[in-house]
């Protein structure tokens, strides 16, 4: 049994402490916002927030994660500027990346609010977008850089 904060609420989860984080949230705890990807830590689908960073889930061990605060994005606010921006730039095509491509750009403006095409491009270094909305994705995260100033 494993104690874990996600999304600002206490879980108690029977679970391996080597158990990937992923599976914990997506099984166990059925939010399934969070994708399963390439499970090698290459795509970035799996991307969570652990206490402000981006990580991939699928590399991290749920024992690893005991007393951090983890955000999914079931725990991203509805009205957060970048889930606005994906939806004003219409960013998503297939949209099975997008989860983790937001919570790679909420985590990228919490710590830099103006962003250069350089500070985004190695943010978001660590998602894949299969269908290629990589200029799209870049206009959102300027776009909600500006609407959160």
């Amino acid at each position: 049994m494993i104690k874990l904060n996600i999304n600002n609420r206490e879980y108690q989860v029977e679970a391996a402490a080597d158990e990937p984080l992923l599976w914990v949230i997506r099984d166990r705890l059925q939010m399934t916002g969070t994708k399963f990807g390439c499970g090698i830590g290459e795509c970035g689908a799996c991307t969570v927030q652990i206490d402000g960073e981006a990580v991939q889930s699928c590399q991290v061990e749920a024992g690893d994660a005991v007393g951090k605060k983890i955000t999914t994005i079931e725990g991203l606010p509805e009205n957060h500027p970048v889930r606005n921006a994906w939806l004003e730039k219409e960013v998503p095509q297939c949209g099975y990346c997008h989860s983790g491509q937001i919570m790679s750009a909420a985590s990228l403006l919490a710590k830099k609010p103006k962003p250069t095409d350089s500070d985004i491009d190695e943010a978001m270094a660590i998602n894949i977008c299969r269908c290629g909305t990589y200029p799209r994705i870049r206009q959102a995260i300027h776009h909600a850089a500006r609407k959160k100033a």
